[in-house]
């Protein structure tokens, strides 16, 4: 695999390793997103994830009670289960692996720290962050653009369950038309919903360039570290 980046941010929705109703956990699924990743890490590529956690916990329930906080912290303990799911699949194929998180809970992971994770990457192993930012109200977009600002990374691939970013939602209309390339300014300006807003700001004030596309293509991730055209770039130029 000939290299086009040095260092990757993977962004996973929770629901991309859950069965096929977006729920639990797919060993098949973790096992192709894993094999593909490990295949990228050996070509000489630095690869840190940030999982979502959307399979087991999403949005806030029991609203009669349940603080926005409490729901978001419990969001972000979903992803620890998402994080040691993967890392043990790694390591299960001969990869290293480790999980840091954003809150303190050292029986079961690391804490998050930037020298940390560095050491990590430059052994290479696969870096999984876990918790998002570790603060409610940030969604792990934003955590996922935090630490890809935070590590340096030359990209950030989102993978969804979409193969780009379109003017209008491609599952509703029919003339929905999809872009190869995009500006930051635009996404933003047109709501085209790549991440959220704080995200996105955040990736575009670091010039910290994204590709959004499909997970379930074949090869995907890998097609995408290559450069094909296999989704949408959003940067600063176009």
């Amino acid at each position: 695999m000939e290299r086009k980046y040095n260092r990757i941010l993977i962004k996973l929705s929770g629901e991309a390793i859950g069965e096929e109703n977006g729920r639990g956990l797919s060993t098949e699924k973790i096992e192709r997103v894993v094999e593909q990743i490990i295949e990228v890490s050996n070509s000489g590529i630095e690869v840190a994830i940030v999982i979502g956690a959307g399979n087991f916990w999403r949005g806030k329930y029991g609203k009669e009670y349940l603080k926005r906080t409490t729901s978001d912290y419990m969001g972000m303990l979903a992803t620890v289960l998402n994080a040691l799911a993967l890392r043990d699949m790694f390591e299960s194929k001969g990869k290293g692996a480790a999980v840091l998180t954003s809150l303190d809970m050292p029986i079961i992971a690391e804490r998050y720290t930037k020298i940390g994770a560095e050491k990590y990457l430059r052994s290479g192993s696969i870096v999984i962050f876990a918790c998002g930012t570790g603060s409610p109200y940030f969604t792990t977009d934003t955590g996922a653009a935090l630490r890809g600002v935070e590590m340096e990374a030359d990209i950030l691939l989102l993978a969804k369950n979409v193969d780009g970013v379109y003017n209008k939602d491609p599952r509703r209309y029919s003339d929905a038309v999809k872009y190869d390339k995009i500006t930051f300014e635009k996404a933003i300006n047109d709501k085209l919903g790549v991440m959220d807003i704080t995200a996105l700001t955040l990736c575009m004030e670091n010039n910290l360039p994204i590709s959004v596309f499909d997970l379930n293509e074949v090869n995907s991730i890998k097609r995408a570290v290559l450069g094909e055209n296999v989704g949408t770039i959003v940067e600063n130029e176009v």
